[in-house]
């Protein structure tokens, strides 16, 4: 796996990002009610903490003894408790279904909208999360089985709109640039 999203400013938590499934997918849930940069760094927070970032020990691991390292200062996201609980569900699902690699939640889709429905059967991914990744994963990681543009909606535009649109920090400044002009306009990201 290799991608060319550039979020964090961290080199070493970007390169995780770009290399390491499970790390995307957690960064993608963490992003909410967080800035993007926080929120994908949390990854590499966590391998930094637990020495690796493996789905089945993570899974293994008791909850509440997950959660207490994913609120330890500085904690993983404004809500580390109730994320920290989500982290370890997504991680759950990965080793149950998916061999412990993230990535494996991708390999081998044959559309579009089996990839979408794998990501929404994901914990914490919903409609909107679920688009942003399926455009990410096209537009970052030249994942793009066919229907991937149906199923991204409008995150599959080139419109600077989402994390899907970032490989640069000039790119981080006009998807937040965007952001606030739709902001302040009343629009949403998918307007």
């Amino acid at each position: 796996m290799k991608g060319t999203l550039e979020i964090t400013g961290d080199k070493t938590a970007d390169m995780l990002l770009n290399s390491d499934g499970t790390a995307l997918l957690i960064g993608m849930l963490l992003d909410q009610q967080v800035p993007m940069e926080w929120a994908f760094k949390g990854p590499q927070t966590l391998m930094d903490r637990l020495g690796d970032l493996d789905a089945n020990a993570v899974a293994a691991m008791p909850v509440d003894d997950f959660v207490a390292v994913c609120a330890d200062k500085p904690a993983i996201h404004r809500f580390p408790a109730s994320m920290g609980k989500r982290v370890h569900a997504l991680c759950t699902v990965i080793a149950e279904q998916y061999e412990g690699d993230g990535a494996n939640v991708w390999a081998d889709v044959t559309s579009g909208r089996d990839l979408a429905k794998r990501l929404e059967a994901l914990p914490g991914f919903g409609k909107e999360k679920t688009k942003i990744f399926v455009a990410l994963l096209a537009k970052r990681f030249g994942v793009q089985p066919e229907g991937w543009e149906s199923e991204a909606g409008p995150f599959a535009d080139p419109t600077p709109r989402s994390v899907a649109d970032i490989d640069s920090p000039a790119a981080l400044a006009e998807v937040r640039e965007w952001k606030r002009a739709q902001k302040a306009a009343g629009k949403t990201k998918q307007q």
